[in-house]
């Protein structure tokens, strides 16, 4: 059976994808505890970085331990991919895209530490916001990739699923249409009532009727991409239910998500259901990085065996 020695621990293949899993996440409750940050007024809550204040931690403030807190939880996420790209160095069996998966997601999340410190410092302008955002959906990305390569380590891979050509389709114009899905998510957020901070913050200077209504085409083209791309799965689906059940995943994600996007903006953009809208998206984000990445490298219990 193939191991992973590290420092002389010896892990099986189903902890070190526990490990992947678990990495990823992290790396996803980083960036629903960043919006939180955000939506709450906590984004200055420490004035400087990496100390708080005048402290290496917060004494008393909401907001300063607000901000402490997603520097915690990023603090975590970045020990957990430190620790999953050394043990996929020692990963007999683990494929070269694994490995390198794994060096890449700690080296995004490395680089999320200067641009915090750059975030800061410009006082929560939007562009650095919104690229801290970007930057945590490409290292969460990156991490799927790799709990995906150790899912297949322990179970074995399946044939590719449809012609190639399907599979393309959905790499190159599937994958970037929920990016700027995500991206227009995040001007539009960016020019809603939370900038941030209670301070004044610079703002896009956008207007949000605007952004939304650039959002909610850009979502429609990307749901009907995924409609389309049901039909073609659901033909398959005795060969691949595992795969059409990822589908129908997020497809029931993306209606949830446009019915609460509606209700968030008729309500005037309350927080709370704008932090449940960010983690929906963050959500929608990773079961279509699964997906995509599934057609062409399925994990055998996607097949029916």
């Amino acid at each position: 059976m193939s191991t992973v020695v590290l420092r002389g621990l010896v892990l099986s293949p189903i902890r070190f994808l526990r490990l992947a899993a678990l990495s990823s996440v992290a790396l996803f409750l980083v960036i629903t505890s960043g919006a939180f940050v955000r939506l709450t007024g906590s984004g200055l809550g420490c004035e400087n970085w990496p100390r708080c204040g005048d402290n290496p931690y917060p004494e008393r403030d909401f907001h300063a331990f607000v901000e402490f807190g997603n520097r915690i939880v990023a603090l975590i996420g970045l020990a957990l991919t430190l620790v999953t790209w050394l043990a996929a160095r020692r990963t007999d069996g683990l494929s070269r895209t694994g490995r390198i998966g794994a060096l890449a997601t700690f080296l995004v999340v490395v680089a999320q530490i200067p641009l915090g410190a750059v975030t800061i410092a410009l006082e929560l302008h939007p562009l650095a916001v919104m690229a801290h955002f970007l930057l945590g959906l490409t290292a969460l990305a990156l991490a799927i990739v790799v709990a995906v390569e150790a899912w297949i380590l322990r179970d074995g891979s399946a044939p590719p699923v449809g012609p190639r050509w399907l599979r393309q389709v959905v790499l190159w114009a599937g994958l970037p249409a929920c990016a700027a899905l995500v991206v227009t998510g995040a001007v539009a957020t960016a020019s809603g009532p939370h900038p941030g901070a209670d301070e004044a913050v610079e703002r896009l200077g956008v207007s949000i009727t605007d952004t939304v209504y650039v959002h909610v085409r850009v979502a429609a083209v990307f749901g009907i991409g995924v409609l389309v791309l049901g039909w073609f799965l659901l033909r398959r689906r005795n060969r691949y239910p595992g795969i059409v059940a990822l589908w129908g995943a997020l497809a029931a994600v993306l209606v949830v998500q446009a019915v609460l996007g509606e209700i968030q903006y008729r309500s005037a953009l309350p927080w709370g259901l704008v932090l449940v809208h960010v983690a929906l998206a963050a959500t929608v984000w990773t079961l279509t990085v699964v997906l995509a990445y599934a057609l062409w490298r399925p994990a055998r219990p996607l097949a029916r065996q």
